[in-house]
């Protein structure tokens, strides 16, 4: 079972549980994320959520395998993209509990929730460019919006991975724990499924489209679509898997 349910009264905890690949985000995993957040965003007994990772990790990034053939023309009918939007659209509070590595698409799955609580193993960054790519789902964008330009240049430009204690001085979270998340977040998920849910959604709304409206979301996706077919991406990949400096030529 790739994504655990477990209903705590008002409040729902959601574990992505793909350990063997420290819960890297495959499709199918995507898939089932949105549609039980699409679930339970019309569930009237369900007023907040809790979204996890297994065995130390949050979301170790996209599923390479599944990157490494798609071309461009794949990118455009990604199945993805709708997925990632049905978990953008969950109208009640979505906290995050993160602990090891979120990185790249586990760091933009992070960066949706509204209330993010980092543990103090927590390693974050967007690392698409090690691979030829870039963002594709947001991340950037989000992080712009949270640290402004500098940081987000050094973060997107550079792949470099924050430490919890950095991350959250800069704003990108915020609660640190002293040890998991979780100990942190499950009495916050209680606390909030506790508050009147309209209000809660009213102001989650108002917040996002203050946050995003005026974002270059779009243009951050055709970017990494474009990318999909360069031999930069097929070189970041090979390197990856090689455990091996990539050797880009801007082709």
């Amino acid at each position: 079972m790739e994504l655990i349910v477990e209903p705590h009264g008002a409040w729902t905890r959601l574990v992505l549980n793909r350990p063997q690949a420290k819960n890297a985000l495959n499709t199918a995993l995507l898939a089932r994320l949105a549609a039980v957040l699409d679930g339970l965003a019309r569930d009237p007994t369900c007023r907040a959520v809790l979204l996890t990772g297994a065995e130390g990790n949050f979301a170790a990034g996209a599923d390479i395998a599944e990157i490494e053939g798609k071309s461009s023309s794949d990118g455009a009918i990604d199945p993805r993209k709708a997925h990632w939007a049905a978990i953008r659209a969950f109208p009640k509070p979505l906290v995050a509990a993160v602990d090891g590595f979120a990185l790249g698409g586990g760091f933009e799955l992070a960066l949706m929730a509204d209330c993010l609580i980092l543990g103090i193993t927590a390693r974050l960054g967007l690392p698409e460019t090690n691979l030829g790519l870039i963002p594709g789902a947001g991340g950037a964008q989000r992080l712009l919006s949270l640290v402004g330009r500098a940081r987000a240049a050094r973060l997107v430009l550079t792949g470099e991975i924050l430490p919890a204690a950095t991350a959250y001085d800069w704003g990108i979270a915020g609660w640190l724990a002293d040890g998991p998340a979780e100990d942190l977040a499950r009495p916050l998920t209680k606390k909030l499924a506790d508050r009147a849910p309209l209000a809660l959604m009213a102001a989650k709304a108002a917040l996002v489209a203050g946050a995003e409206g005026a974002l270059a979301l779009d243009q951050e996706r055709a970017g990494f679509e474009a990318l999909l077919d360069s031999a930069d991406k097929a070189e970041g990949i090979r390197a990856f898997r090689e455990k091996r400096k990539p050797g880009f030529t801007g082709q």
